[in-house]
């Protein structure tokens, strides 16, 4: 008892060590370069405090939780009857955790806010799942196939330029922003022990070299779809409209 005790002590200690150096960097602009006093210091000190207890309590989740399970699937996966099902897998789960991430659906709303509702939170959205879940499916074939990382993102990023001089010049900053806000607290853990899990337990199989790189799939492609729904969209109005 006392050795868990003082191992959640250890990590919560770990963590405010980590997230003090936000707290002061935010302090010192406050008083020594805007020169002016923090309003509810009380408020702020409670919201710094229950956002260290979160984040410890979400690693501690990650640990207990999300690892060990991904881990444990991503070692039945590896068996070569269960490739396909592998497949099936990591398309469904990078839709479910993408349309679950708390970033994509504040950008989105914040998107079709700004725009007055040209832009559709919901289907944009969708066109950020559906890369990831496309990116992520070829990004586990690839962890099978045992093919270099650098040919499957060169053509992603080709993509991405061809797309970037035919989409609306004003979703451009929104779909590349688009794959950095997936690739967040709910996506990551969960795609990296998968890629870590399948390369541990395929032979020949380097776990550094292809058990991490599936995150960056996760993040070029939703640029692709968002791009494509855009330059779609906008062919559609143009031409059909």
């Amino acid at each position: 008892m006392t050795e868990i005790i003082l191992t959640m002590v250890s990590g919560f200690v770990s963590v405010l060590r980590d997230t003090l150096p936000v707290l002061l960097v935010v302090l010192v602009f406050q008083f020594f370069v805007l020169r002016q006093v923090i309003p509810n210091p009380q408020k702020i000190i409670a919201g710094f405090l229950a956002t260290v207890f979160g984040l410890y309590a979400f690693l501690i989740g990650l640990d207990m939780g999300v690892f060990p399970i991904a881990e444990a699937m991503a070692e039945q996966f590896s068996s070569p009857t269960n490739r396909s099902w592998a497949l099936v897998f990591a398309f469904c789960i990078g839709y479910s955790t993408t349309m679950a991430e708390p970033a994509l659906l504040a950008i989105t709303q914040k998107a079709e806010e700004m725009s007055s509702g040209g832009i559709d939170s919901y289907y944009l959205r969708n066109a950020v799942a559906i890369g990831v879940s496309v990116g992520l499916g070829i990004g586990v074939y690839r962890i099978y196939c045992g093919d270099p990382l650098w040919a499957y993102i060169l053509f992603g990023y080709i993509a991405t330029v061809i797309l970037t001089f035919l989409a609306p010049k004003e979703i451009v900053p929104l779909a590349y922003d688009s794959g950095g806000v997936t690739t967040s607290t709910i996506t990551v853990p969960f795609v990296t022990a998968l890629g870590l899990g399948l390369a541990s337990n395929l032979p020949d199989r380097n776990t550094l070299m292809d058990g991490f790189g599936l995150i960056a799939f996760a993040s070029v492609f939703p640029v692709i779809t968002v791009l494509s729904y855009a330059t779609l969209a906008t062919l559609k109005t143009k031409y059909i409209n």
